[in-house]
């Protein structure tokens, strides 16, 4: 079984389709990189995953389970994390009560019970050890607003952790890094595939999507256009074409 099966997934807005029969399946501990030009289709994809969209036909299972119908919430309860392209933490909130307030999905029935609970030991030992996991314990203190923008990327995963993914969808997690800043959240990427946790990829740097994945799906306009090795969509002439051929910026 699968951990995330797309079974002939498509979805219309207005007429205009964004995505048209796009099958393919991710599996646990694997990241599987989703490339393509701008306009492609990859956010929408994500947006289906995560249930922010409808499908306007086909099917989402996840462990075998069809998911389209439920709540974002409910999704997200079923071990589906996600990050966006911009972060966006609480900014004058420290590192620590961010991934807090993120464990609030199994803690904290109600606003009021979230501050009565946020100094309970248990839980800052989890969120203690969530920020181990993403080297930022030693900023535990530290407002997010001063963080540099790798350290808050780390966050934003950080954040995604905080609801025990089995699936984590990454949305450019480079975007805007130098190049030591995305060496090292690859680092990050790789420790959590080791985990077990599948990851599904959304990535416009080459380097990144070729030295992380060990198989890629291309998109574009909707239709998916390959899927293989690295090797195999590097050489592939349609790939080249369409994407690889020519510089574009996301959407």
């Amino acid at each position: 079984m699968h951990l995330l099966e797309i079974d002939g997934l498509s979805k219309e807005f207005d007429g205009l389709k964004a995505l048209d029969r796009v099958s393919f399946a991710c599996e646990q501990g694997e990241i599987l990189g989703v490339i393509g030009p701008n306009g492609a289709g990859k956010t929408t994809l994500f947006n289906m995953i995560t249930g922010i969209y409808p499908p306007s036909g086909g099917e989402i299972r996840f462990e075998g389970r069809s998911i389209p119908g439920l709540k974002t919430h409910q999704i997200s309860r079923l071990g589906i994390g996600r990050t966006f392209q911009i972060v966006r933490p609480f900014q004058n909130m420290d590192v620590l009560h961010n991934v807090l307030v993120a464990l609030g999905h199994k803690y904290y029935p109600s606003l009021r019970g979230c501050i009565r609970r946020f100094e309970d030991q248990r839980i800052t030992a989890e969120a203690e050890s969530i920020l181990e996991r993403s080297g930022l314990l030693p900023y535990r203190a530290t407002e997010a607003r001063n963080l540099p923008l790798g350290f808050k990327k780390r966050l934003e995963i950080a954040r995604a952790l905080a609801i025990n993914p089995k699936l984590l969808l990454l949305d450019e997690p480079s975007a805007g890094l130098r190049f030591e800043e995305s060496s090292q959240l690859m680092v990050l990427i790789r420790s959590l595939r080791e985990q077990g946790i599948g990851i599904l990829l959304i990535e416009h740097n080459m380097q990144v999507i070729m030295d992380l994945c060990r198989r890629i799906v291309v998109l574009d306009h909707g239709t998916k256009i390959a899927e293989g090795s690295p090797e195999e969509i590097r050489s592939d002439p349609v790939v080249i074409e369409a994407y690889l051929g020519r510089e574009t910026d996301d959407a």
